[in-house]
């Protein structure tokens, strides 16, 4: 898959994709990531990709010529067509599913917005989707992109080390959409705090009945939302609810 990141600071992306375990799937382009820069299609002397808004206000506007000529720019190097996806406070919240989307589609071409934002009429006439991390603003789309890209390349096959990793991920609905249990090292007593007996025991169905209680007692405690959505989906045994019911 190809994905086409319009941004201003390309240099941001640099580390990101050479970093971590996740750049095996850039390196390999199982997740093709390519960087264009909107002030190489701007005019003038300057370079300029940003105006005053009409109506006054403050704060400066992405210019929508610029734009326009770095999408026709990125269509032109595709062989096949893409969405083009504004990250944006009034879009989709980036989840597990959406991100599962992507990881099976052929990519897409991310929008990095800057200043107050882009001419709307560019957004009218070229952006498919919006998509927002959540309540909050960003200097920028660059961290969002970031985020899109790590969370779909970490879902390719051999880019993680186990292959099993993502399924007992949080959120996972393949799993049950709960949230993940808690995870303990060496050594087996940390500042005086042992790791959990049960762990240490050998006994694998006790260790995985003991995983999937500290799974619902945490999800109950911090996002009861899931664990409704949990249950409507038939993802909860009798044993589950029992646990549950002593847990209230």
């Amino acid at each position: 898959m190809r994905f086409d990141v319009v941004t201003l600071f390309p240099e941001l992306f640099a580390p990101f994709l050479t970093s971590g375990i996740t750049r095996r799937a850039y390196e390999s382009k199982q997740v093709d990531v390519q960087l264009t820069n909107p002030r190489d299609f701007a005019a003038g002397t300057y370079r300029r990709v940003d105006d005053r808004p009409f109506g006054g206000g403050p704060g400066m506007v992405m210019m929508a010529q610029p734009l326009a000529q770095s999408l026709s720019h990125i269509r032109s190097q595709r062989a096949e067509k893409a969405p083009v996806v504004l990250f944006s406070p009034i879009g989709r919240v980036l989840d597990h599913g959406l991100v599962q989307e992507f990881s099976s589609g052929t990519g897409a071409v991310l929008l990095c917005g800057r200043y107050e934002g882009l001419d709307q009429r560019f957004i009218d006439a070229h952006v498919d989707m919006q998509v927002s991390l959540g309540d909050f603003v960003l200097s920028g789309g660059e961290i969002a992109a970031m985020a899109l890209l790590d969370a779909v390349a970490r879902l390719q096959p051999g880019v993680l080390s186990d292959p099993e990793s993502h399924h007992q991920d949080s959120f996972n609905p393949a799993l049950d959409g709960l949230l993940d249990c808690p995870h303990y090292t060496r050594p087996e007593s940390w500042d005086g705090v042992p790791v959990p007996a049960v762990l240490l025991s050998g006994h694998h169905v006790n260790i995985e009945r003991w995983r999937r209680e500290q799974r619902l007692a945490l999800t109950l405690r911090h996002r009861p939302d899931l664990l409704a959505l949990a249950r409507a989906a038939g993802a909860l045994s009798k044993r589950d609810e029992r646990f549950l019911d002593g847990c209230s």
